[in-house]
């Protein structure tokens, strides 16, 4: 204390010679007497932790200003300025005394030395170095019970201290009157909601609330927050809420209630806040941290703290601001648990409990990733701020009157943005300041428009709190700058030097401002500044940032950024500008410009620049993809804006699915959401998983009409929420889905939110999955299913809940596209009736509770299914179910799976049902559960179907000839069913209206099983399957079933497989159930399928995995012998013996109905070939035996009706030399053998020859394949000589390449004229003389091709000179690599060496290929003879070549060159031998080069063969000039029969002469001018020639660049043209004109028209079908590459020789398709349809898989590039099976997956997907 003489030494001379008077100290110890409430708040400001108590009580008024003037002395120099600028500025004080205060002491220099008499001194401030109980000596230590009594005497004194010193410091909080924030501290308990991980077991569901209308006082139940599941270990519960709400009031709310004595189960309470703990840099243990930086202990710390340790339990320890941590900690600490550690870490460790084990810790933060210290075991509370009824209560009580109370309240009720800010609690406390001061004097409503964002509340705020008619510019921005470097440093607690003194006089005089002790370390403390709110000094900053000069436009934007709300891994904390973005957004309203210009000291403009640049950066920030978070945060920045216009912009960039995941929303949030949303014009989905979400949130949506779906999966909403929730929902009718997923929902819940759904007219979907609800409150959902007319279905499975609905504009529509079913009303009625799904799975349904839910259903809607699996329905409620089934009108299922049934109930259930009219299928399996109920429509309803029929873009539509399934399918399978079950079954069976298909299997049948049915099944009328499968059947039930057969007429097919143990019984229907899962069927020549026609159906039986003995094979042949009709018998075991083999062949001549026998997946013997081809003498019928590789055997048998002619074949079956003879011996029986196949074997060139010898006696008529017999050249030369004496052989063909191919061909007479091609045949020098004799002695042979048999040019010249006839003609083409390089002089040198005739020689060296005709005998040519004499100079190798020349080529006929680079040597020669060629007929010089001299001679040869009749010239590289030389040749040429000039560069002069040369060409009859180019003019001028052509049969002028006037002017003259036969016109712009004019004079004999891109449209597409309808001669159109959507042609009378059309790229669609498709079967003679890259889609091909079975000659089809899915894929494929003969059809690029494409090829190899064609070559002479 201090003595009297420093009390008075205020007033001594000292201080008065300092003061530079005496009487200033008096004066102003005067002045403060006169208000010592203001002095002691002030001390209280400036010293909050200091003793205030008995110290001060002197009841000298004079003397206790005395006495707190010297406490604030001691402070320092900084604490004493800042006093006396708040007496300047607070007190009215007189001016003669203010001047000389400020100018002593308002600065550093002024600071009075004399006060620091009687400064008290600091307590002892050693640490203490542990709190382990001291070592006492056994002499000097009281006893053990004593000294435990100290013990608790020293803990009850401290704990006492806890209490009283809490109880001290909460005592009067309330600001004395005359300060601006004198207001009542109001405390209204926030809204509290435990996480639902976390909530106690005996607290309340949803939210912990206090009673908001409680008396002053009173509170939340506070006891509930430390009332978790922990019972033993860490209780550790932390708050998390957002800025604003309210955390550190109800931390002290807390202490203060404990100091009340309210949680009276707490002995200690500690409360930390960690923005102070953040000061302390040091290490601290335990007990430093309870009493060095909280309070000290009396006496005895060591026992205090043994006493909390035992007594852990009752102690509160509560850690404000865990957000605001600087360092985190780490998860795993390797550090003792006494050792010395940072705040956090003893945070950590009070948290797991490795200190003080037992006690309570609280924490508080913002939401965000929380430390890893906490435990997982955490419990959660989120603090939601103010509802309505806390507003309105906060409200009340910060007004104390009644018409202020009232005029608040209207005031916030009228402005819902407003009344939505007052949701937390900080900005509520500001709205009340600023209508506190703006109420009085305004008009109603008028105050809450000053109001309309948080910044202007804000700014109204500082308004209200300056002095009136003053904006203290200077000390606002003071502390604006302040603020800001404090958050830009991480600083939320200023010391005396951070704060100038009047900007803290200011900021202490309004309240803005806030003073408190920090303990820096054990012993050490300061006094700390704050901001009262963290948003406060937020504001501020921002005000900073606006108003001042330094601070420029880009300094500015940089500051408008969106901060997460997800914490970053690397961020150690939070960062502490949740509200500056929003701030800058809020002054950057125009409603700010006025106060910022004031406060900037500058003009509107300098200010609007400024909030232009926030207002840009917002934009910018819109533009991005942001989070949801971020969204959030820039919903909350435009709002403040006020700016329509970017709110708009913010609106539309919004993605149409916004998520908003796993982060903390309130209300404020979702409004500030729907705000934005209001100028938005598309809808919304809001995704809002996982995301808590305070309770009233649901009442921001109301009215928002943007939102489309809604989801609220696993946002924990609480009951209140869900109340909240019911109440928005109806004003939101435009929702078309909401998902409440993982809420776990409660059963009022639930209900509740369903009540609404008659409320939400374009609801499509309510997701209520992961609830908890009891079975009554599901049958209670049942019953709005059935009577909510928009309810489609309701599924309920485990954790499902879901509800599809339909809006009923769908329902009243949905028949709306067939007029058709309009008729009456009745028909109306039926098509707005709606259909009910309800999927009631695992719900523990009962007995009782299926007569409930049946109630429900009669008097409901048509159903579309139900189902029940996973109930306890048992025997009773399943077979109520079935009753029921008829009444309930279900159009496709029961579902009863899983209920318990037995197999009495089996039969029970059948007798059910066995009069169901819509029955489809019944499928019972009691091993796997399974009870199911498929039903077809109603017989009225099929015909409407039926009228529906029609091609939908799904897979899943019937074709309209398809019958509706009608007769019921009955599955029972796998029920335990044995023989003496089958009475009663087929009893109850034999009810059942048009049974169908009956599955038995796995059963437990047997044989006497089998039997029996066999006898019973006639009494079940006419099925269509029957499966027998796992019913442990042996050989005997087959042939007990076999006999079927006979007794059946439905019974056409029997399938049954030992292993396997398979059995089916088919009719004609194919049964697709029956088929392994995801497969299509096999298409099978022979098979029906609906919508194609029928053809007559084989009866097949099918045995696999047997063992075939003899005798069971002779029973088998026995019992098939009694089989009435075609019969198909496939056979397939391990191993047939020869025995069985041979009983088996000897059974077949008496199975007269027998046409297929296969033998398959089974091992033969080596001598089973020769078994086989004793068959053809064995069984006349016979008509084809494959053996591949012994183990697949297939006999095809002919009916009476098919012509003669057997085929065999034995690939694969290891045949060598010594089965040759006694196979063609077999086979020498068979009258006539078409094809003969042993490929494949091991013949070598032994068995070879000998085969080659036996061909004689083996009637082959066809072809025999010997490829791939390991053959060499020797065997080559043996087919050679062996053709003289094989006289029927017509072709051979030989590769001993890499295709090791050996063909031969054969003729039923002798053949005149013989082929042999030789490939590959490596031929050396000692072959060629061989082969020379071998070719001699061939005299028929008319061809020899000998393509890279390594002929040299010797060896070829060699070979010409040994080869001699007696007469005929022969044929040689010879393709080697050398004829490409050797050039034409000297390939014409080795065609002299010929000892015949030389007839045609062609020559092309790009194709390696020389070609000669040589005629046997040599004869000499008289004419040849003289023009030999008179142009040859003899003596030089040229002349002597040339001589030879012309002896050997003296009679040739034809010379063509092809390809080949014409030197002028070469022209020389030609040009000799031209004119010694009088026979000469043909010549070709095409695609070659030819030089100018060389052009020259050849031209001069030319023009004197005057009796050519063909001459072509095209695509050889000429230019111009040489081109008019070589048309000179053309003079003369009056015999000429054929002309080609394409691709040459006919100019004007050039086609002048060419057209005059024309004009004298009356033989003419092909002229091919194609790639000209010339155009209109040549055109007309060909128009006038053409007439003059009577003979002309051929015209070729594609792509000339001929236009619409050539075009019309050619269609004019082309009728005249009487024999023409083929025109093709392609690739010239002619239009419709033109094709209009053709089709008015088509000539008479056309066969082929190609007007390919000819750029006709639909008109003459129409015009040109018309007139070619009926054409008898046509034979191939091409209108490829032309517009003809809509005027494709078609025909009526159809066209008999048509073998090709092409329509590719024709935009032909499915409704252009149809007509098309018609016409093609008017056109019996079509091979080949073209019409890929069109826009065909499934229906296009249904019309065409229905006419392929027509089209017996079709091989090939091209639908490449359309729109063709699997489904039309599959009935392509089914048309395919008609028995078609077409060999492929191309879909490759259509949109069917690659999966079902490889399936649908496998089962059907005609359809071909590859980018390549992958058509199968056919081999020469086939």
């Amino acid at each position: 204390m201090m003595n009297q003489e420093a009390r008075a030494g205020l007033l001594t001379d000292p201080i008065s010679l300092q003061l530079g008077t005496e009487n200033l100290c008096g004066c102003l110890v005067r002045l403060l007497s006169k208000d010592p409430e203001w002095l002691s708040a002030k001390v209280k400001f400036f010293l909050p932790n200091m003793d205030l108590g008995s110290g001060d009580q002197s009841p000298d008024p004079t003397q206790r200003v005395i006495q707190q003037l010297s406490k604030l002395h001691t402070q320092g120099q900084s604490t004493w300025q800042e006093f006396i600028h708040c007496v300047c500025m607070e007190l009215d004080v007189p001016l003669e005394l203010e001047v000389p205060l400020l100018s002593i002491w308002g600065h550093g220099d002024g600071f009075p030395r004399q006060l620091d008499i009687g400064e008290e001194s600091q307590p002892d401030s050693q640490l203490h170095p542990g709190l382990k109980r001291p070592h006492q000596s056994c002499g000097s230590s009281p006893c053990p019970k004593q000294f435990k009594k100290q013990e608790q005497e020293l803990a009850k004194r401290y704990l006492q201290l806890l209490r009283t010193s809490a109880q001290q410091r909460y005592a009067d909080r309330t600001p004395r009157p005359g300060q601006p924030l004198a207001f009542p501290q109001v405390y209204i308990p926030p809204i509290l909601q435990w996480s639902r991980a976390s909530a106690p077991f005996d607290a309340q569901e949803g939210a912990v609330r206090g009673d908001p209308k409680a008396e002053d006082g009173t509170d939340v139940n506070i006891r509930d927050l430390f009332n978790t599941k922990a019972n033993r270990g860490p209780r550790v519960t932390v708050l998390l809420g957002k800025s604003g709400m309210g955390k550190t009031t109800l931390a002290h709310r807390l202490c203060q209630k404990w100091a009340d004595g309210q949680l009276d189960r707490f002995q200690a309470l500690f409360l930390f806040e960690f923005r102070q703990l953040n000061v302390i840099t040091g290490f601290l243990t335990l007990p430093q941290l309870l009493f060095d930086l909280y309070l000290r202990p009396e006496a005895g710390p060591e026992a205090v703290f043994e006493y909390l340790q035992e007594n852990a339990n009752g102690t509160l320890l509560i850690f404000d601001g865990l957000d605001e941590v600087f360092h985190p900690c780490s998860s795993k600490e390797t550090a003792g648990p006494e050792d010395p550690a940072s705040a956090l870490t003893l945070f950590s460790r009070l948290c797991r409990g490795t200190l003080l084990p037992g006690c309570w810790v609280m924490a508080t933060s913002r939401p965000g990733k929380l430390p890893a210290c906490l435990p997982t075991e955490v419990a959660t509370v989120h603090m939601w701020g103010f509802d309505g009824p806390r507003v309105e209560e906060y409200v009340s009580r910060f007004f104390s009157d009644q018409p202020s109370q009232e005029a608040a309240l209207a005031e916030l009720r009228a402005d819902r943005r407003l009344w939505s800010m007052c949701a937390l609690p900080a900005l509520c406390r500001v709205a009340c300041l600023c209508l506190y001061h703006l109420l009085p004097g305004s008009s109603p409503g008028q105050s809450a428009a000053l109001l309309p964002t948080m910044t202007q509340n804000y700014v109204q705020m500082v308004l209200t709190l300056s002095p009136q008619g003053f904006l203290p510019a200077e000390s606002l921005l003071g502390l604006g700058e302040v603020a800001l470097r404090g958050l830009e440093t991480g600083k939320v607690i200023f010391s005396a030097g951070d704060i100038p003194p009047p900007v803290m006089a200011f900021g202490a005089a309004l309240g803005l401002m806030t003073s408190f002790c920090v303990c820096t370390g054990p012993g050490h403390q300061e006094t700390g500044y704050a901001f009262t709110h963290l948003s406060l000094q937020e504001f501020f900053a921002a005000l900073h940032l606006m108003a001042s000069p330094q601070v420029d436009k880009d300094t500015l934007s940089q500051h408008v950024t969106l901060t997460s709300r997800w914490v970053q891994r690397s961020k150690a904390r939070l960062g502490l500008t949740d509200h500056l973005p929003t701030f800058l957004a809020g002054l950057a309203s125009c409603a700010c410009r006025p106060f910022l210009s004031l406060l900037a000291r500058q003009d509107e403009a300098w200010v609007g620049t400024k909030q232009a640049a926030v207002v840009q950066a917002l934009r910018k920030l819109a533009t991005r993809r942001l989070t949801g978070p971020k969204v959030v945060e820039l919903c909350h920045c435009v709002g403040e804006t006020q700016v329509p216009e970017l709110a708009g912009f913010t609106a539309q960039s919004l993605p149409r699915q916004m998520p908003f995941h796993n982060f903390l929303l309130t209300y404020a949030d979702l409004a500030a959401l729907t705000n934005i949303l209001g100028h938005r014009d598309a809808p919304i989905h809001l995704d809002f998983e996982g995301c808590p979400l305070e309770p009233r949130c649901p009442e921001a949506l109301a009215g928002c009409g943007q939102v489309e779906n809604l989801r609220l999966a696993g946002s924990k909403i609480t009951a209140q929420g869900i109340s909240h929730l019911v109440q928005a929902l109806p004003l939101c009718p435009q929702l078309e889905e909401i998902s409440f997923r993982d809420n776990q929902l409660k059963d009022w819940e639930v209900l509740s939110i369903v009540e609404v759904l008659p409320c939400l007219p374009r609801l499509r979907k309510l997701d209520l999955s992961l609830s908890k609800f009891s079975v009554s409150t599901l049958l209670s959902l049942t019953n709005v299913a059935v009577t909510c007319p928009t309810v489609r279905m309701l599924q309920v499975r485990k954790a499902d809940l879901i509800f599809l609905l339909s809006p009923p504009t769908e329902t009243a529509t949905e028949l709306q596209g067939d007029p058709d079913l309009w008729g009456n009303a009745n028909q109306r009625k039926e098509a707005q009736r709606r259909s009910l799904a309800l999927r009631l799975q695992k719900c523990q349904l009962g007995v009782r509770d299926v007569e409930v839910l049946l109630a429900q259903l009669r008097e409901g809607p048509h159903l579309d299914e139900v189902d029940l699996s996973g109930n306890q329905l048992e025997d009773e409620g399943c077979q109520l179910m079935a009753e029921a089934a008829p009444q309930l009108h279900i159009a496709r299922k029961l579902d009863l799976s899983s209920n318990g049934l037995s197999l009495a109930g089996v039969c029970r259930v059948l007798s059910a049902v066995s009069m169901c009219r819509t029955l489809a299928e019944l499928h019972v399996s009691l091993l796997h559960k399974t009870v199911v109920l498929k039903f077809a429509p109603e017989p009225e309803e099929q015909e409407v179907i039926q009228k529906r029929a029609a091609f939908p873009g799904s897979l899943t539509f019937q074709m309209p000839s398809d019958p509706l399934p009608c007769a019921p399918r009955i599955r029972l399978t796998h029920c335990a069913l044995q023989a003496q079950h089958l009475e009663h079954l087929c009893k109850a069976l034999g009810g059942s209206c048009c049974l169908c298909h009956l599955d038995l299997s796995g059963n437990a049948l047997g044989d006497k099983g089998a039997a029996l049915l066999a006898q019973l099944l006639p009494g079940l009328g006419a099925l269509q399957s029957l499966n027998l499968s796992e019913n442990d059947l042996s050989l005997d039930a087959v042939f007990c079933l076999t006999q079927c057969f006979s007794t059946l007429p439905w019974l056409l097919h029997l399938d049954f497989s030992s292993e396997s143990q398979r059995v089916i019984l088919r009719g004609d229907g194919r049964d697709r159930d029956l088929l392994p899962a995801g497969s299509l069927p096999e298409f099978q020549a022979g098979a029906q399928f609906s919508g194609f026609g029928q053809r007559r159906i084989s009866r097949s039986f099918c045995l696999r995995e047997c063992q075939l003995e003899p005798l069971s094979l002779s029973r088998l042949c026995e019992t098939l012998e009694k089989c009435p009709g075609p019969l198909e018998v496939k056979l397939s075991c391990k191993v047939l013996s020869d025995q069985s083999l041979e009983t088996l062949l000897h059974h077949l001549p008496r199975l007269p109905e027998l046409s297929l026998l296969q033998l398959t997946q089974m091992e033969l013997s080596p001598r089973s070939p020769l078994l086989l081809a004793d068959i053809f003498s064995l069984c006349p019928r016979v008509q084809k035996v494959d053996l591949r590789s012994l183990h697949h055997a297939t006999l095809h048998f002919r009916s009476s009706e098919e012509q003669e002619g057997g085929c065999c074949g034995f690939t694969g079956c290891g045949l060598s030399q010594e089965h040759v003879e006694p196979l063609c011996w077999l086979l020498s029986k068979c009258e006539d053998l078409s094809q003969l196949d042993l490929s494949a074997n091991l013949l070598g060139d032994a068995g070879l020859r000998c085969l080659l010898e036996c061909l004689p006696q083996v009637p082959i008529s066809g072809s025999l394949d010997l490829s791939h017999n390991g053959i060499s050249q020797e065997s080559v030369l043996c087919l050679v000589e062996t053709l003289p004496s094989c006289p029927r052989i017509r072709e051979a063909s030989v590769n001993l390449g890499s295709k090791q191919s050996f063909w031969v061909h054969f003729s039923r007479q002798e053949e005149a004229r013989k082929t042999l091609r030789l490939s590959e045949c490596s031929f050396g020098p000692e072959h060629v003389p061989r082969l020379a004799t071998g070719l001699s002695q061939a005299l028929r042979l008319t061809e020899l091709t000998l393509t890279q048999c390594f002929l040299g040019l010797e060896q070829l010249t060699i070979l010409l000179g040994l080869l001699k006839w007696p007469a005929g003609l022969l044929t040689l083409r010879v393709e080697e690599p050398w004829v490409g390089k050797a050039g034409v002089l000297t390939l014409l040198e080795v065609c002299a060496q010929a000892s015949g005739n030389i007839t045609e020689i062609s020559i092309s060296e790009t194709q390696q290929q020389l070609c000669i005709q040589l005629e046997f005998p040599h004869q000499e040519n008289p004419e040849a003879m003289t023009l030999r004499l008179a142009h040859c100079d003899l003596g030089t190798h040229h002349s002597l070549l040339a001589r030879q020349l012309m002896e050997t080529c003296a009679r040739l006929r034809q010379l063509s060159l092809s390809q080949v680079n014409l030197c002028e040597a070469s022209a020389l020669l030609l040009q000799s031998l031209l004119l010694s060629l009088s026979e000469l007929k043909h010549f070709r010089l095409t695609s070659s080069c030819v030089s100018s001299s060389a052009l020259a001679h050849l031209t001069s040869g030319l023009s004197h063969c005057h009796h050519l009749e063909e001459l072509d010239l095209s695509n050889n590289q000429l230019g111009e000039e040489g081109t008019k030389v070589l048309t000179g040749a053309l003079e003369g040429k009056r015999r000429l029969k054929r002309l080609d000039l394409s691709h040459l560069p006919l100019g004007g002069s050039t086609l002048a002469a060419l057209t005059q040369g024309l004009s004298h060409m009356t033989l003419l009859q092909s002229l091919r001018l194609s790639h000209n180019q010339i155009g209109d003019t040549g055109a007309q001028n060909l128009a006038a020639v053409l007439p003059g052509l009577p003979e002309l049969r051929k015209i070729d002028l594609s792509a000339n660049g001929i236009g619409p006037a050539g075009g019309a002017r050619l269609a004019e003259c082309l009728p005249l043209c009487r024999h023409l036969e083929e025109l093709m016109l392609g690739y010239n712009a002619l239009g419709d004109p033109t094709a209009l004019g053709l089709a008015r004079g088509l000539p008479r004999h056309l066969r082929v028209l190609h007007l390919t891109s000819s750029h006709l449209g639909p008109e003459g597409a129409l015009s040109l079908g018309q007139a070619l309808d009926g054409c008898p001669h046509m034979e191939e159109i091409s209108l490829a590459e032309n517009n003809l959507a809509g005027g494709v042609p078609h025909f009526r009378l159809g066209l008999p020789l048509l073998r090709q059309i092409d329509l590719v790229s024709c935009e032909i669609d499915n409704q252009t398709a149809k007509p098309l498709t018609a016409s093609f079967v008017l056109c019996p003679a079509l091979e080949e349809i073209m019409l890929s890259w069109n826009l065909l889609g499934d229906e296009a091909a249904a019309e065409l898989a229905r006419v392929l079975p027509q089209m017996g000659r079709l091989k090939r089809m091209d639908l490449e590039k359309n729109r063709i899915t699997a489904y039309g894929a599959r009935l392509l494929a089914e048309g395919l099976a008609q028995g078609s003969g077409i060999q492929v059809i191309r879909l490759w690029n259509n949109p069917i997956p690659q999966d079902m494409a490889q399936r649908l090829q496998s089962q059907e190899p005609r359809l071909d997907f590859a980018f390549f064609d992958n058509q199968p070559q056919v081999p020469h002479g086939t």
